[in-house]
C-alpha cells in the first residue's frame, strides 16, 4: 500500500490531489479469488472498479461508519458461500483501486492516525484469513510519482490491457463495440496496422484536446453553483452524470479528465460531515488565469465548515498541484500562519510575488503557465448547501 505520510506534494503528479490529509492508495486484483480488506478506523475512503465506477465507500461514509471493519471482495461470477462477520462486496470487475484519507489531530499532526492505520490495516487473500500476512507500506511522500494517463498511442495499448483482463459483461455492449471497431477485443491480439496506428495516434491527441476544452470551458449550466459565477461542481447529473437516464457526456468527460475516483458521497448533503468541492477556471471577467498576473479571492465571514477549508491551485497541463518554489501551492485554515481579517473573512492572493505583508495568505503562480483553483470544505455546514454563503469571484488585481 502506498502512503503519503506527510501529505501529497507537487512531486506526486496526480489528478487534483490535495495536501490536506495523508493519502493511502492500493491496487486490488481479484483474479486469484476473494480478498479481505480490514479497513482501519477513522478513515474516509472509496473503492472504484476498473471502468471508474463506484463500488463502495469505506470508513466514515461506509458501512463501518468509521469504526473499521472487514470487507470481503468477491470476484465476478463467484458463487460460493462466505461466513458471517464480513461486509460482502460484489464488484463487476477484477481490478479495482482503493484509496482512503486519514486526518490530522487537534495539533495538526498526521502521525498518530498514520500509526494507527499501519497497525490495523490489512489486505489479504480470503484463503489466508486464518493467518493474514503483514501489509507492507511504502511512503511515497517525497518520491517523484506520476498518475496522469498518456495522450498518445500508448493510451490504446493500456485500454486493450483492460479489455483483455476484465469480463466482457463488466461493460455495456455499445462501448465494447467501439473498442472492437479499432481491433481491441477480448481474447484477440491487438495488432493494428500502420494505417490504424496513425488514426489512433491522432485520435488520442484530438480526444485529449477535446477533453481539455470541455473541462476548462464547461457549458453544462447545471454544474455551476451560482448565476454568472465561475464556481462549479465536479458534477452535473449527480455522480453518475445522468439526465433522465441519459449520460451527460460533457459532464462525464470533464470529471474523469481532471479527477481521480468517484463516489456518491461527493454530492450528498451531509451537514458537518464529508467534504464539498468548488472549482474555478476563469476569473471574475471570464478570462483564464494567467500565471504572470495577480489575483485576489475573498471568502466572506463565517466560512461554513465544521472542520477546515483549503484552497489549492493546479496546473492546467497536468491537472495536478502546480510545481513552484512553495512546498505546496495552497493555503488552508489549518495553516498556523494564515491570517483572517478582523470580521472573520479571509483573503487569498495569487501571483508570481506576494503582496507586501500578505506572504502567509499567498499562493505562488508561474508566468507562462495556466492554473485553476479548487476550494475544499471539510465538514460543510448548512449555509454552503442553501447558498446563503458563497465564495467571492477571483478578481484580477490591476
Amino acid at each position: 500500500m502506498l502512503i503519503w505520510e506527510n501529505m501529497i506534494t507537487p512531486r506526486t503528479v496526480a489528478l487534483t490531489a490535495n495536501n490536506n490529509t495523508p493519502y493511502f492508495f492500493m491496487w486490488i486484483d481479484l483474479k486469484e479469488g476473494p480478498l479481505v480488506i480490514e479497513v482501519p478506523p477513522k478513515v474516509l475512503g472509496v473503492i472504484d472498479d476498473m471502468w471508474c465506477r463506484w463500488v463502495v465507500d469505506v470508513g466514515f461514509l461506509g458501512v463501518d461508519k468509521g469504526e473499521g471493519g472487514k470487507y470481503l471482495f468477491v470476484p465476478p461470477g463467484y458463487e460460493e458461500e462466505v461466513p458471517e462477520g464480513y461486509i460482502v462486496v460484489k464488484p463487476r470487475t477484477f481490478g479495482m483501486y482503493m484509496f482512503w484519507r486519514s486526518f490530522l489531530n487537534e495539533k495538526g499532526d498526521p502521525k498518530p492516525q498514520v500509526h494507527l492505520i499501519k497497525q490495523t490495516a490489512r489486505v489479504y487473500p480470503f484463503s489466508r484469513a486464518d493467518k493474514p500476512p503483514t501489509l507492507t507500506f511504502i511512503d511515497a511522500t517525497d518520491k517523484p510519482f506520476c498518475q496522469v494517463p498518456p495522450a498518445d498511442y500508448t493510451f490504446w495499448e493500456y485500454l486493450n490491457e483492460v479489455v483483455q483482463e476484465e469480463p466482457s459483461n463488466s461493460l455495456d455492449t455499445v462501448t465494447l463495440g467501439f473498442f472492437r471497431s479499432i481491433g481491441s477485443k477480448r481474447g484477440v491480439p491487438f495488432a493494428p496496422d500502420e494505417r490504424m496506428k496513425a488514426i489512433l495516434r491522432e485520435a488520442a491527441a484530438v480526444g485529449h484536446a477535446t477533453a481539455r476544452a470541455i473541462t476548462y470551458r464547461l457549458r453544462e449550466k447545471d454544474a455551476y453553483f451560482y448565476e454568472n459565477s465561475a464556481w462549479r461542481s465536479f458534477f452535473a447529473g449527480g455522480y453518475e452524470f445522468l439526465d433522465n437516464g441519459a449520460l451527460i457526456l460533457d459532464a462525464y468527460v470533464q470529471n474523469f479528465f481532471h479527477v481521480t475516483g468517484i463516489s456518491p458521497a461527493e454530492e450528498q448533503k451531509m451537514i458537518g460531515q464529508g467534504s464539498q468541492y468548488a472549482e474555478a477556471y476563469v476569473d471574475a471577467d471570464g478570462r483564464p488565469f494567467d500565471g504572470s498576473k495577480n489575483y485576489k479571492l475573498h471568502l466572506p465571514p463565517n466560512i461554513p465548515v465544521n472542520n477546515f477549508w483549503s484552497a489549492i491551485i493546479h496546473d492546467t497541463q497536468t491537472r495536478s498541484q502546480l510545481q513552484t518554489d512553495q512546498h505546496w501551492p495552497a493555503v488552508s485554515s489549518q495553516d498556523k500562519n494564515f491570517r483572517l481579517n478582523e470580521d472573520g473573512s479571509a483573503d487569498v492572493y495569487f501571483g508570481p510575488q506576494p503582496p507586501a505583508g500578505k506572504e502567509n495568505n499567498w499562493i505562488q503562480t508561474i508566468p507562462g503557465k495556466g492554473w485553476f483553483i479548487m476550494l475544499r470544505l471539510y465538514g460543510p455546514l448548512e449555509p454552503w448547501f442553501n447558498k446563503t454563503w458563497r465564495p467571492g469571484e477571483i478578481e484580477l488585481v490591476k
